[in-house]
């Protein structure tokens, strides 16, 4: 990877600045620092797009624009502080995507189900009611756990969802809404030369994740393909 297609700290100070004179006039006062930034993160991307596809097969990439939708907000400040990227995994067969998010003292990265459709989420429910002890080996794995530590517990119901029981021994899974890890970074760890490698391994954690999910949302509950 070359240098230029490093996370830069001029980045960050832009985001920082931004956070401090969140308005138009500042924005297009400042806007070729944040073009000559989002040049640089993009060539950042391209390098985790290609280290993704040597793996994985990557259908699109998106990067989530720097302007906030203000419509049914109360907060009206018009722009995100921190860069988003993702990437989706092709074909119906491979479920799952990979998430990376830039802010400075705020970086992460992430990966799984976020409020997966009704269906999606009734299927993965029932097979967890049915047996988790394959999705709880994956959690469990040494790596993966040191470097996620489970769900995100923020989206879940109070009790156990419609037609499921509270005494259920997996309701600690069937009552989440999402199944998504993720992991922080330092800004000193965003900036070091081997963020690429870094980032490019978690998201390698993913796959057994992925890949048993992927069996799950593609087959009914006798194991069929619904393809």
């Amino acid at each position: 990877m070359t240098k230029s297609a490093q996370i830069k700290k001029e980045s960050f100070q832009f985001l920082n600045k931004l956070k401090q004179n969140n308005h138009k006039d500042w924005m297009d006062e400042h806007k070729k620092e944040y073009l000559d930034s989002e040049k640089s993160l993009k060539l950042f991307y391209a390098e985790i797009l290609k280290g993704l596809n040597k793996t994985d097969e990557i259908a699109k990439q998106k990067i989530f624009r720097i302007n906030r939708d203000i419509r049914f907000s109360k907060d009206k400040t018009p722009y995100n502080v921190h860069r988003s990227v993702s990437w989706s995994r092709a074909g119906a067969q491979r479920r799952g995507g990979y998430y990376l998010r830039l802010e400075p003292g705020n970086s992460l990265m992430a990966g799984g189900f976020f409020v997966p459709e009704p269906a999606d989420l009734l299927r993965i429910r029932k097979e967890f009611e049915m047996d988790a002890s394959e999705i709880r080996k994956i959690l469990n794995q040494k790596d993966f756990k040191k470097a996620f530590s489970g769900f995100n517990q923020a989206y879940r119901v109070k009790t156990a969802p419609k037609g499921f029981s509270k005494e259920d021994p997996n309701i600690d899974l069937i009552r989440l809404k999402s199944y998504f890890v993720q992991h922080t970074f330092t800004d000193e760890e965003v900036f070091a030369a081997d963020f690429r490698e870094k980032l490019l391994y978690h998201y390698s954690l993913l796959r057994p994740f992925y890949d048993y999910m992927s069996d799950v949302l593609t087959t009914d509950l006798n194991g069929e393909s619904i393809l």
